[in-house]
């Protein structure tokens, strides 16, 4: 009988272990899975990442880094990971806007990536000619960053924290595959 007993409680010890790290799996899953904070892989992104710089909040982008295949620029708001991207327009002005699509950005999915002077929205297909981008307003289209949201100094495009930090919205569900 007292074997039966000590036999019963090492069982009981290890059944207590194994339901302990199925516990533990599922929540380090769980973190993974829903961390929103985290930038997606760099080999995922169409054009170049170009690591950010930022001074006292603004996005710095280095105006003759820009050439007419576009370049991804990370910036962290809060939380929560964005992009913004430039590209050289067939005119030679830098149009800026955010990686993501005003129609189809809740759904993860509104990013764009470049395909010869259009860029395509990866979640919808509508393509959009890097010659509209910051002129054409609304519909399944990049978000614009207008003169009013950044200042060009000599070689330097400075975009506002506060533009960003209004925005970051649009970038809550994002998601790149």
């Amino acid at each position: 009988m007292k074997n039966t007993q000590e036999k019963k409680k090492k069982g009981n010890g290890s059944m207590l272990l194994i339901v302990a790290a199925l516990l533990l799996g599922a929540i380090a899953a769980f973190l993974a899975f829903s961390n929103n904070d985290s930038k997606p892989d760099d080999n995922v992104a169409q054009g170049q990442n170009i690591a950010p710089i930022t001074n006292g909040g603004d996005l710095i982008i280095n105006a003759k880094d820009i050439a007419e295949e576009a370049r991804f620029y990370p910036y962290q708001a809060g939380a929560i990971y964005m992009e913004v991207f430039a590209v050289k327009a067939s005119d030679g002005t830098i149009r800026t806007a955010l990686n993501t699509c005003q129609i189809c950005y809740d759904s993860g999915y509104g990013y764009y990536k470049q395909f010869g002077n259009k860029v395509i929205c990866q979640n919808c297909g509508n393509e959009f000619g890097v010659d509209d981008i910051e002129k054409i307003r609304g519909g399944c289209n990049p978000v614009p960053v207008t003169s009013e949201f950044k200042k060009i100094d000599g070689d330097n495009i400075a975009i506002s924290e506060q533009f960003l930090s209004d925005n970051k919205g649009y970038f809550a569900n994002w998601k790149r595959d």
